[in-house]
């Protein structure tokens, strides 16, 4: 089944005059963010940011301030669906805050906020040191690991995070333990806050097991990814929370959903809690089939399907 839906345009312009911060970071206006999401879909930001530097995070955070503009903060958009219409304020994205440093002495790896979590296990396992081998399929960066607790393969961040820093609206600097992070399943008390922003995180590894086999352990929680997830085509990854017993995906099966398409947006037939865009689709296509889905899952099963997908924006 193939439903047709009209792309919403943009319902504002950008209201303040333009305020340099700096020279290694220029705010560009009406900024589209399709390709900055995973989804490949999305209007534009009013006002678009991508600090390389604390200093000048915290001007962005002023500049905000001052111009009475509300604040987004953006990763790699692996688990994010944007509106058609955009985003209104100051988009502040941190995929170039990018460090890393392996202290020897205690095990521990200390990474910037922008930095892939993927990536980083696939320099932990270089090293040999064991802890991250379930983060190589995951397609966002630490500090999006830290605020929504991001897992795979009965593992995650919660279980390795010795303590998040933070800097706030104010410019303030924070540091957080895990029980201050409110860690739940896919969640902490990060998820939502715009008022501060995961700067870095440390993570407690376990160096020692070797080089060969960490790699292999990395490698095979990758192929078994990739063996039952539609890694080829535009998608947040898994849609939908887990709720127990079942899982999403049985339950959209079960429910006869596999293939089911609005426009772009399409229920894989690989992995039925994925969407994806098979190449076309718009922010309001892949929003409609969410929406589908639950209302199917609901009369089926009376079971409310809760998005892990966070949804920005007007639909």
């Amino acid at each position: 089944m193939t439903l047709a839906n009209p792309v919403p345009q943009p319902s504002f312009e950008p209201r303040v005059p333009f305020t340099p911060i700096g020279a290694t970071c220029a705010v560009r206006p009406m900024v589209s963010l399709a390709g900055f999401t995973s989804y490949r879909v999305g209007g534009p930001a009013e006002w678009f940011v991508s600090p390389r530097t604390l200093e000048d995070l915290r001007a962005c955070f002023a500049w905000a301030t001052a111009e009475g503009l509300p604040l987004t903060l953006l990763g790699l958009g692996s688990n994010l669906l944007v509106s058609d219409r955009g985003l209104p304020g100051l988009v502040i994205c941190t995929r170039h805050l990018r460090q890393t440093q392996f202290d020897e002495e205690t095990g521990r790896l200390t990474a910037a906020a922008g930095e892939p979590i993927a990536r980083l296990a696939w320099k932990a396992a270089d090293r040999g040191w064991a802890g991250l081998e379930w983060a190589v399929g995951i397609p966002g960066t630490v500090g999006g690991a830290v605020a929504m607790n991001a897992g795979a393969h009965q593992a995650c961040t919660a279980d390795i995070l010795v303590k998040a820093q933070l800097v706030t609206q104010a410019g303030e600097t924070q540091e957080l333990s895990p029980a201050d992070l409110g860690f739940r399943y896919r969640t902490s008390i990060l998820q939502g806050d715009t008022s501060r922003l995961v700067t870095q995180a440390t993570f407690q590894l376990f160096p020692g097991a070797g080089a060969a086999v960490v790699t292999a352990e990395t490698r095979a929680c990758q192929e078994r990814r990739h063996a039952t997830q539609p890694y080829h085509l535009p998608s947040c990854g898994s849609v939908f929370r887990n709720p127990e017993p079942r899982t999403s995906g049985w339950l959209i099966e079960q429910t006869g959903l596999k293939g089911f398409q609005i426009g772009g947006a399409q229920v894989s037939p690989m992995h039925a809690n994925f969407i994806v865009n098979l190449g076309n689709a718009t922010a309001s296509d892949v929003y409609r089939v969410i929406r589908y889905v639950q209302e199917k899952v609901s009369q089926r099963w009376d079971i409310t399907l809760e998005p892990e997908v966070k949804i920005w924006g007007e639909f």
